[in-house]
């Protein structure tokens, strides 16, 4: 279970990287929040607790 999210949250972070059209406009927001929640998950993954 927690392999299926890290890698759909991997797929997120690539889906509002600035250098696609769609979130050419979004700046670097989204991206650093999705970023900050995969990293949160992993060091949860990593320790056990997840």
């Amino acid at each position: 279970m927690s392999t299926i999210l890290i890698v759909i949250l991997v797929l997120m972070l690539v889906g509002v990287l600035p250098t696609w059209p769609h979130s050419a406009k979004w700046g670097y927001g989204p991206s650093g929040g999705v970023g900050l929640i995969l990293l949160i998950l992993l060091i949860l993954a990593l320790t056990g607790r997840l």
